[in-house]
């Protein structure tokens, strides 16, 4: 049980919530509610209200939701289009949320920094996850999806525990994963592209 957080966890619990955000927010939401409902780790007070039993069965009813459309081919290119306006938002809320234990240290200002920097972190993660399942989708077979979204689900409550337990390991990934997101994507869509301009043209009737 982590009964408080000195502030290198609470720095590391934003960074995660951020990126965690961009993969799987319903996820992020039940789990860390659930944590500091049971009270295994002394989450930070702006984090309480996930806590609540409505917001926990809220939470729980959205990753169950979730769990299901994201290993759907194409079904989870929609879900990931859709949620591009809500991951982002959400997780520079809740990294700010988090931060607001160290007002003390950096007042308002530490707190608007955590909101870009949580944003920035969901935006990233968001925008490589939709593009890995985007090339995913350009294979008839679902097993890709799944294997993916697989990962996913037991990536993001790993992530957030080696914030708390050992926020300096978490960093570097998060830095090598960030790093290799920024390479990965554009190639990703190059890729796409190619296969977009390969694939046979229909010729109408009338035209024949």
């Amino acid at each position: 049980m982590l009964n408080t957080l000195d502030p290198t966890q609470i720095v590391a619990l934003a960074a995660a919530l951020g990126w965690a955000s961009g993969i799987r927010l319903y996820l992020v939401l039940f789990v860390v509610g659930l944590v500091d409902r049971l009270g295994w780790v002394a989450m930070p007070e702006g984090l309480h209200l996930l806590a609540h039993p409505l917001v926990l069965a809220a939470s729980g009813f959205m990753v169950f939701v979730e769990f299901f459309a994201d290993k759907i081919p194409w079904v989870d290119s929609i879900w990931d289009t859709v949620h591009t306006f809500i991951r982002v938002p959400a997780g520079a809320l809740l990294a700010a949320s988090a931060i607001g234990a160290l007002d003390s240290h950096g007042g308002a200002v530490g707190t608007l920094i955590a909101a870009i920097l949580g944003g920035s972190l969901a935006a990233g993660a968001h925008l490589t996850k939709s593009s890995t399942r985007a090339l995913a989708n350009t294979s008839p077979e679902p097993f890709s999806n799944i294997g993916l979204s697989l990962g996913e689900d037991l990536m993001v409550p790993g992530g957030l525990a080696l914030a708390l337990l050992h926020p300096y390991v978490f960093f570097a990934l998060l830095l090598a994963m960030v790093a290799i997101g920024a390479w990965l994507v554009p190639k990703i869509w190059r890729f796409i592209r190619r296969l977009v301009g390969q694939a046979p043209q229909t010729v109408p009737q009338s035209a024949r």
